[in-house]
């Protein structure tokens, strides 16, 4: 005798993302505690529900870290002294009912300049001849944003491991948030692993060999990319088992980009389920090449395991995106059925030098957000 299968459908009001990077780069806004509780109710008035706030930026936090203070001797970032900047948020986020999820913004990268660079040369990461510092992203790749030259610690490393561990979990454990964020910096730039350490590492498993002088060489590419997924494994561990219901969101750039220049094999990550939420960043003025990046195959094996937002880009302070650009892709989005929205940056946002005005701005966002906030999905239950 056959027995049927009964199938109940649920709807369920799903709210899209709509989320809001907050960084110090070119930015106030968390400078102070007015500011931020400013620009929390602004968001809330607007629609916005979830925040990103920076907490890893320039290899200094901004809250009181105890791990960079038994590190270096550094215990925050010094524009933020005898304050508490990421609690501030808090407060003021939950006051107005939007979500945080911390930004370790910076990842493995950091100035060569930094007190942690300085106090511990060893647990950077290099290419050959010594070069220790690189262009944040190759100019072919970057819209609107500004390029700077980076020293990197190495993600091999155990030291280092533990080091950025501690970050996220102290964040994690010492305060309300809804999750955390790891970005694009979380990985090696293909030119780097010609240190001492990473060559001795690959040498024991190597039978005495060298890496090879390639760095795009296919087995060196991948021996060093899924040493980096081994950690990110560590950390989805070491997260969940301090608050099992926290969310660890993600946002690279595209699978291809990430992969071949940042060693960062975030597909697989999703795969394993180390991830729980994807914002891919498709910084792009051009709408066939916006398009493009959304129907990529990774995105849509992204879209069948997990919630996936796209990364919108406001663009600079000097140059912000004109709203029609930004209510389009808005719309591309939205058209694709992906799960929200993000925008980068809080400062771009209102854009104070192209023709709109704030108020005009403001009033552009209020309406794509309130034109549609909901979303009917059905789900089945066997």
């Amino acid at each position: 005798m056959v027995q049927c299968r009964e199938f109940k459908f649920i709807e369920m009001a799903i709210i899209e993302t709509r989320g809001i990077w907050l960084t110090t780069t070119d930015s106030n806004v968390l400078r102070s505690k007015q500011r931020i509780a400013e620009a929390m109710d602004f968001l809330a008035e607007t629609g916005f529900n979830v925040v990103f706030p920076v907490v890893w930026n320039k290899a200094a936090t901004l809250y009181p870290s105890q791990t960079m203070q038994q590190t270096f001797g550094v215990e925050i970032d010094p524009m933020s002294v005898g304050r508490d900047p990421l609690e501030e948020v808090i407060v003021e986020a939950r006051r107005v009912g939007l979500k945080v999820i911390p930004w370790f913004e910076y990842g493995f990268m950091t100035p060569h300049y930094s007190q942690l660079a300085r106090r511990y040369p060893d647990w950077l990461t290099i290419g050959q001849e010594g070069i220790n510092s690189i262009q944040d992203a190759p100019p072919e790749e970057i819209d609107n944003l500004l390029i700077t030259k980076q020293a990197w610690l190495n993600p091999l490393h155990p030291q280092v491991q533990e080091f950025i561990q501690g970050l996220i979990l102290e964040v994690v454990r010492d305060y309300d948030v809804d999750g955390i964020q790891l970005d694009d910096h979380f990985g090696m730039p293909v030119q780097f692993g010609y240190d001492r350490f990473t060559i001795e590492l690959y040498q024991q498993e190597h039978q005495g060999k060298s890496p090879p002088t390639d760095p795009f060489n296919p087995e060196w590419m991948r021996w060093r990319a899924d040493k980096i997924t081994d950690f990110m494994a560590e950390i989805y561990q070491a997260v969940k088992a301090v608050k099992p219901k926290i969310k660890i969101s993600l946002s690279p750039n595209y699978q291809a980009f990430a992969y071949k220049y940042y060693l960062q094999d975030w597909e697989n990550w999703v795969k394993k389920g180390l991830v729980n939420e994807l914002i891919l960043q498709v910084y792009r003025n051009d709408k066939k090449s916006f398009i493009a990046q959304l129907e990529l195959p990774s995105i849509k094996l992204a879209q069948s395991l997990i919630p996936v937002g796209i990364g919108i880009s406001t663009g600079t302070v000097g140059n912000p995106v004109k709203m029609a650009q930004v209510r389009e892709q808005v719309q591309v989005v939205r058209d694709r059925n992906f799960d929200g929205i993000s925008f980068f940056y809080w400062e771009s946002l209102w854009g104070y030098i192209v023709p709109e005005s704030p108020q005009q701005r403001r009033k552009g966002f209020f309406e794509m957000f309130n034109a549609k906030t909901v979303r009917l999905l059905q789900t089945k239950k066997l």
